[in-house]
């Protein structure tokens, strides 16, 4: 028994030490990648935000570079440093050596893509391990709640993760780029030759004028309403 709770207090230890899953170089990398070719920012901004970088000083520094660029002001490492000076936050950042040593070891602007989406799967994974710990806390102590109860609080814990995935570029966004997204989805549509349909056919035409089928990436959630009807008294 003293053996099997030496285990159980060491597991905890080694559980406490754990290092949550994120990638510095990837992170150094986007924010290099915007410093060296601007016009990368429509792209980035759609797959992370500043609350997806594990590193605090990133976090700044990335909230910096979104200011700025959302500004229509022009961004580099003289613009970017007087930014956060302007804030008191360069030293907080690693000041401008550091800022200079980002761009100095991005690799190459042109992979900034999968470099964004490394930092935001990094960060879901976060995300989800977070949720695990409280729904696992909730299990051992409940406080009156039902297993139920249990249940859907951890779906609706796992799925406020996508939810924020999907909303993290609500508000104004730039015509421009919602009109050439637009075309470039209607051109789509009218080459496909299956009267639209990209995805997999759900067998209902009008279900599948408006989703055009259903596509890879979606997650798609079925639900059935039973409906009982009592019969009359004879």
């Amino acid at each position: 028994m003293s053996e099997q709770r030496t285990n159980a207090k060491q597991d905890k230890q080694v559980d406490a030490i754990k290092t949550p899953p994120h990638s510095i170089e990837a992170e150094q990398s986007v924010i290099g990648g915007l410093l060296l070719d601007n016009e990368r920012w429509d792209t980035v901004a759609e797959k992370v935000m500043a609350s997806d970088f594990y590193s605090r000083p990133h976090k700044i520094v990335f909230e910096a570079v979104k200011s700025i660029l959302e500004d229509s002001q022009p961004l580099d490492l003289i613009t970017l440093s007087e930014f956060l000076e302007r804030r008191e936050q360069l030293e907080d950042v690693g000041g401008f050596a550091y800022l200079a040593d980002l761009v100095k070891n991005t690799p190459s602007a042109a992979n900034i893509n999968a470099y964004a989406e490394i930092v935001a799967e990094r960060a879901v994974v976060r995300n989800l391990i977070g949720v695990a710990n409280e729904i696992a806390d909730a299990g051992y102590d409940p406080q009156g709640r039902t297993s139920g109860d249990l249940v859907d609080l951890a779906e609706s814990k796992v799925f406020a993760i996508a939810e924020e995935r999907g909303s993290e570029n609500e508000g104004p966004q730039n015509v421009e780029n919602i009109l050439e997204k637009t075309l470039e989805r209607i051109e789509v549509l009218y080459q496909t030759p299956q009267d639209g349909v990209t995805g997999v056919s759900t067998g209902f035409n009008d279900l599948n004028k408006k989703t055009a089928g259903l596509q890879p990436s979606d997650l798609v959630i079925v639900r059935l309403v039973l409906l009982w009807v009592k019969p009359p008294l004879l």
